[in-house]
């Protein structure tokens, strides 16, 4: 096995490992690998649902997707490309931080990629939150922020007033290594805590702007047997859809994870 860094900010490929046959040894080795470098691509992997389901287990409780569930998986949605004005992933964001307790990691298994494009733009997090002047960490240090899913609920044209909402700190610290990242992202977070909208937009356009830098960011691209997973702690991710009508079928698993702190 080798693991072998993809880019400067963040991302390591893992080489010469079929997931379906790891040692509880090289799985310690690739754990510490995620927390490093937080984006872990696996290329060349053959999956069925019940493997890729196998391989995230050793992660986590599983969580199961209410609706659009894979039939006889309900741990696994499937993403086919159905065009790109009805792609919901084309922003920048960490998944689900709408709920109080949000994934810690995101695991996607690709069945078809297109030849070019489609690719996942990952941003590390912990480099922004130390980007950040000492001033600024100071006054939001211990600042909470409000995010909702209202946006996802007018898309799909389900009740506003009924769509998932939760308040989570500015700053998160990783449970597992420690380690502060900021924890916004432009498409749930609406206002600090405390705060009225007029007072946090400004504050929030910064910190969007700063969370998505170039020399914060790496991207993957996409080929038919790559197995990615993320940390929604340390990183915001984002689909970009350049591919047309290309298709790209991917199955996603996510892992639970604990109440920010």
């Amino acid at each position: 096995m080798e693991i072998r860094r993809f880019a400067a900010p963040l991302g390591a490929e893992v080489l010469g490992v079929d997931v379906r046959s790891i040692s509880d040894r090289d799985w310690r080795e690739i754990h510490e690998a995620f927390l490093e470098h937080h984006v872990l691509a696996f290329p060349e992997q053959t999956l069925e649902p019940d493997d890729q389901i196998a391989f995230a287990s050793r992660w986590g409780e599983l969580i199961p997707f209410p609706y659009a569930a894979l039939e006889g998986y309900p741990n696994i949605i499937e993403l086919k490309n159905r065009g790109k004005k009805k792609d919901v992933n084309q922003h920048w964001h960490s998944d689900m931080t709408y709920n109080p307790v949000p994934p810690k990691l995101t695991m996607l298994y690709a069945h078809e990629a297109p030849t070019l494009g489609g690719d996942t733009a990952f941003s590390n997090q912990h480099l922004a939150y130390k980007h950040l002047s000492d001033g600024l960490k100071s006054v939001l240090g211990d600042a909470q922020a409000f995010h909702t899913a209202e946006g996802l609920a007018k898309l799909y044209g389900e009740n506003v007033t009924e769509a998932p909402r939760a308040t989570h700190p500015v700053f998160r610290r990783h449970d597992e290594t420690g380690e502060l990242g900021l924890y916004v992202c432009r498409a749930f977070t609406r206002r600090f805590i405390d705060w009225t909208r007029e007072e946090s937009k400004p504050m929030l356009e910064h910190l969007f702007e700063v969370a998505i830098r170039p020399e914060f960011q790496a991207r993957h691209q996409w080929r038919k047997g790559d197995l990615v997973m993320w940390d929604n702690r340390s990183v915001l991710h984002y689909a970009v859809h350049d591919h047309g009508d290309d298709p790209r079928v991917i199955h996603r698993c996510q892992v639970r994870g604990v109440k920010p702190i």
